[in-house]
């Protein structure tokens, strides 16, 4: 039987992607779209064209895999989402939307296999409104999808656009949930070495889109629209005082499409807790309160909490607290219930450390 001091853990931030899918630029008849070359047992290789971008394992297309890593991690329950680089903002509308209904039914298919590990969450054609909100209520009303998963920025729009606030105002309707992750990283032109768009830009990425929604009204006009920010919030959390004195010395600068000031909107928004620091963490949840922090890692890549739940599990907080942030914060965000999941009555960990890709038993 499962340890009674374990607590149900949803992780809200994990990539997944097919194993397989046609060759875009063939189809579409462009390049520019990522395709995977398989060139050993259980690896392959994200190619942009014939330019290398990634490898991954089979941790990111093999749900066995993926199971078996989560029972070892204890981790009850995934929430899918594609990798970002996948958005595909900048290519022809319609051939988005076609790569997104793609995507959207692998992830909901793997949903229906597991109903009680997965929970998943579409993308969308967002440089094409209406394509997007289309694609929206496809992933909610026919797949079932909890929400979707959007970049920071949608090519030249940031998320204040008001192109994109019918897609809120429609997720808000809906209740799907909208979960927000860094791409395309800013300024990674002047960053080519050490890493620095994904340890500088992404972070930056996030606070942009934080700052673009708060200044830009979505908020205050769509009080129950369900948003979480990956990476902690990015650097947000760390520079709020300098935003917040920002409104109030120029207001003429910062509150010109909405007048209140951006302290009204902490707690209003939830962010996800990979930010690899406990000091980190303590500001997280002074800012934005224990009831908005959610487990995320960004399982299954490098840069992710590489053992999940390891930072919350290690502060000094009671165990209600930690209950929130690894997983009752996240059945709040996604409008489910713990007893939606009957894994919590019957299932039991793997410790077989002989698994490997070629021998899934799960």
């Amino acid at each position: 039987m499962k340890d009674q001091s374990h607590i149900f853990t949803i992780d809200i931030h994990t990539h997944i992607l097919p194993e397989k899918w046609p060759d875009l630029k063939e189809k579409y008849g462009y390049g520019g779209f990522i395709r995977l070359e398989h060139h050993k047992p259980c690896c392959a290789r994200m190619m942009m064209d014939d330019q290398f971008f990634r490898e991954i394992q089979d941790n990111c297309w093999d749900p066995n895999t993926r199971l078996y890593e989560c029972n070892h991690s204890h981790v009850d329950v995934q929430v899918l989402s594609t990798v970002p680089v996948m958005f595909s903002y900048w290519a022809k509308p319609k051939d988005t939307w076609d790569l997104s209904q793609l995507l959207n039914d692998h992830i909901a298919g793997i949903v229906r296999d597991y109903p009680d590990r997965f929970i998943g969450l579409g993308t969308l054609p967002m440089q094409a409104p209406e394509l997007a909100i289309k694609e929206l209520e496809r992933c909610v009303k026919e797949l079932g999808l909890a929400g979707v998963e959007i970049g920071t920025h949608i090519n030249e729009w940031n998320l204040d656009a008001p192109e994109l606030y019918p897609i809120f105002e429609t997720a808000a309707d809906l209740g799907a949930s909208v979960f927000v992750h860094p791409w395309d990283m800013m300024g990674k032109s002047k960053m080519p070495k050490y890493w620095l768009p994904w340890l500088v830009g992404m972070p930056a990425e996030t606070s942009l889109a934080i700052c673009s929604m708060i200044f830009g009204g979505v908020f205050e006009k769509l009080p129950n629209l369900k948003v979480a920010f990956a990476h902690g919030g990015g650097s947000f959390p760390a520079t709020v005082g300098r935003i917040q004195h920002g409104f109030d010395v120029r207001p003429d600068l910062c509150a010109v499409d909405n007048p209140f000031p951006p302290k009204k909107y902490l707690g209003k928004f939830y962010c996800d807790s990979l930010v690899h620091h406990p000091e980190a963490l303590k500001l997280l949840m002074n800012i934005i309160g224990a009831d908005r922090i959610v487990l995320g890692t960004d399982y299954p890549f490098p840069l992710g909490e590489l053992e999940p739940g390891k930072l919350i599990n290690s502060m000094p907080f009671d165990r209600d607290t930690k209950e929130k942030m690894l997983s009752g914060n996240a059945l709040a965000w996604l409008g489910k219930h713990k007893k939606d999941f009957a894994i919590q009555q019957n299932w039991d960990f793997f410790d077989d450390a002989s698994f490997d890709c070629n021998s899934k038993n799960v």
